[in-house]
């Protein structure tokens, strides 16, 4: 792969060991497209295609500094396309928003049936087949993705995000933690977190040895505030936080971003109780069948 190819995200620096880093994805991205292939070939073959939906979508970002575990769209937007025979007219593309609790519901209405009262998602066939339309607004949220902040402290970073196609804002409940994991510089004692929610790689060790003047290690580790407002139309990448210079529109996003969580029964907005610290939280199920 030609490294001088290679479009970087403005928050990496431009150097050979980084873009190396991201062709190694890449190539890994590339092997999935071609495993995906195969499946549709034998698809084919078997004479299922057309009865097939076939999804393929992603969880999160890469997983980079910066992207995975953050709420900006480097960590929350990923690709999505559906190809289900003649039922869908090919070669569309949408800009409204889908959330991934969408796709349970979309299922059950190809079934035949009707999704249940608790699913939040919406299904997608109606505007896949033009009849219908899209989310013109998003929200994103993360609790703990894993044990990341000074040694024994199980939290994670809380935050929550409400997305429209103008503005990005951010809410941080706990800033005085560190949003990807506490710094090796912070303690002698905690290596095993050392910027805990950033998987391994070549990137976050450039940044991190960068340091903390840095402003690549700012928009990756440094401590965030509250209030978070991005203005997509002049910073699609998120750089420039405009929360102290418009209030009045923070405030605005504020309030729908909490309208929206108390309407929907976040525990952080009234609804049930629950502590994501501690230590035995596991996700709220069995760890296997039978275990109590």
């Amino acid at each position: 792969m030609d490294l001088s190819k290679i479009n970087l995200f403005p928050f990496f620096p431009d150097n050979a060991e980084v873009r190396g880093d991201v062709a190694d994805y890449y190539f890994e991205v590339q092997r999935f497209d071609s495993d995906v292939a195969k499946a549709v070939a034998h698809l084919e073959k078997i004479g299922e295609l057309e009865n097939t939906i076939i999804v393929v979508t992603g969880d999160h970002g890469m997983p980079f500094p910066r992207c995975k575990s953050n709420l900006y769209d480097s960590g929350t937007k990923v690709p999505l396309a559906i190809r289900w025979g003649q039922k869908i007219k090919a070669g569309q593309s949408f800009k409204d928003f889908v959330s991934l609790t969408d796709l349970a519901p979309t299922f059950l209405q190809a079934a035949g049936l009707t999704a249940p009262a608790a699913m939040t998602g919406r299904s997608l066939l109606p505007a896949l087949t033009g009849k219908g339309s899209l989310r013109k607004y998003i929200l994103t949220g993360k609790e703990r993705h894993v044990p990341s902040q000074e040694s024994p402290s199980m939290e994670g970073y809380p935050s929550r995000a409400y997305r429209d196609h103008r503005y990005l804002y951010i809410r941080n409940y706990s800033p005085e933690l560190w949003p990807n994991g506490t710094p090796l510089w912070q303690k002698a004692t905690i290596k095993n977190t050392w910027y805990g929610d950033t998987d391994n790689g070549p990137t976050k060790s450039v940044i991190a040895e960068l340091g903390p003047d840095s402003k690549y290690y700012q928009w990756s580790f440094s401590k965030r505030p509250t209030d978070e407002l991005y203005d997509l139309s002049n910073d699609p990448h998120q750089l420039v936080n405009v929360a102290t210079k418009l209030p009045e529109l923070t405030k605005k996003y504020a309030t729908l971003l909490t309208s929206e969580l108390t309407a929907s029964g976040d525990p952080r907005h009234g609804g049930p109780a629950f502590d994501f610290a501690v230590p035995t939280y596991g996700g709220g199920g069995p760890r296997y069948p039978k275990a109590r």
